[in-house]
């Protein structure tokens, strides 16, 4: 059972929403053939500006040898559509705050009714009813970690690791006296799934679903571990922004990138699309489900109606992709192709933002999309 201290300190991370579940080490995938899918329909329009087409194809989604809910493998086969060949940059959320004036939930001051369902709300403060998010804790308890590590059936022993930043979120990523002027062309970050939505309806756009992710990071290859093949690396240069040494212990920062890196900074996959691997958690617009794979539709899914966790069984959650650069071999292997994640949707952290996707069908909509209509204007 959790020490009183940790329980405070997973009330403390309520406090931005930010109850997630964080993946564990996985054995390594069994290498498949590396034939590309096949893509038949063409791209029935030009892209629009920072979109890649991903053509339409057939391909094996899931994992035969990794955690249970990337079980079983299966054939799923999609219509077409563009992706962000990034994720939503600094510069491009701060267009939205600026046009729209909307507000992020970590910019947000929480309310006790926020937290009813989750706790006890006579052990919430009120000086800790403030705005602010998750952050890395540099000066976690090292002792406990490793008790709390030590204890197998404790799979939610990073949470000792993690704090509740006051005043952190995009603009301010690290707490109030940090900034992203430096910064504009790196991930947005602190960024919960209804920002990403609000967003999304502003741009035209709309979050790719978790099938979508999946089949656009593999970049055209079957049932590779990565993006560009099934070795992490191929010489000295990293090919992609993780931790690299003992988590949370030490990192050597090897890829040259402590926390974000600039978007574009590592080479594409083969459909041209940057940090599918590695960089940043990305929202899916699925709900998460353990077993949804079992009964998924073959054709374009979309996940299950509502969601389960057994881990936290009363708290919803939407599916992430992609791995951070706080994911490594000895916690976290969450920048596989066929890694899940899964976070509560209210949820903000320094190491989670999002991608858009569009359909062809949805193109007219997207025209006329407050954003595209600003660009018109100008």
């Amino acid at each position: 059972m959790p020490t009183q201290r940790v329980i405070l300190s997973l009330i403390a991370l309520l406090f931005s929403g930010a109850v997630l579940s964080w993946c564990l080490l996985t054995p390594p995938l069994t290498a498949e053939s590396a034939k590309p899918i096949v893509a038949v329909e063409k791209e029935p329009r030009p892209a629009p500006p920072g979109m890649i087409w991903i053509p339409n194809g057939k391909f094996l989604m899931g994992s035969r040898d990794g955690k249970e809910d990337e079980k079983p493998v299966h054939a799923v086969e999609l219509s077409g559509y563009w992706m962000d060949a990034t994720e939503v940059t600094n510069a491009m959320f701060q267009q939205f705050a600026d046009a729209t004036g909307y507000v992020t939930i970590a910019e947000r001051t929480p309310t006790r009714d926020d937290f009813a369902r989750l706790t006890d709300v006579s052990l919430i403060k009120d000086e800790d009813l403030v705005p602010g998010s998750i952050c890395f804790n540099p000066k976690f308890d090292r002792e406990m970690v490793k008790q709390l590590r030590d204890n197998q059936g404790n799979v939610n022993w990073p949470y000792a690791v993690w704090m509740l930043q006051k005043g952190a979120n995009w603009r301010h990523p690290h707490g109030p006296e940090s900034s992203i002027a430096d910064k504009l062309n790196h991930p947005a970050v602190h960024i919960a799934w209804p920002d990403a939505v609000a967003y999304c309806e502003w741009s035209g756009k709309r979050l790719p679903t978790e099938a979508e992710f999946e089949y656009a990071s593999r970049g055209g290859l079957q049932q590779r571990e990565y993006p560009w093949g099934d070795k992490l690396q191929d010489s000295d240069q990293w090919p992609l922004n993780i931790w690299q040494g003992e988590f949370p212990e030490e990192h050597h920062v090897r890829d040259g990138f402590e926390l974000t890196a600039p978007v574009k900074t590592f080479r594409p996959n083969g459909y041209g699309l940057h940090d599918m691997s590695g960089n940043v958690w990305e929202w899916c617009a699925d709900w998460y489900q353990p077993e949804y794979y079992s009964d998924s539709p073959r054709r374009d899914p979309h996940g299950p109606r509502d969601s389960f966790d057994p881990n936290e069984p009363g708290l919803p959650k939407r599916v992430q992709r992609g791995g951070s650069f706080m994911c490594n071999a000895n916690y976290c292997l969450g920048y596989r192709c066929a890694a899940r994640m899964k976070g509560e949707p209210s949820s903000g952290a320094f190491h989670c933002g999002f991608r858009c996707v569009l359909s062809p069908s949805e193109h007219d909509a997207f025209a006329k999309a407050p954003a595209q209509q600003t660009k018109t204007t100008r």
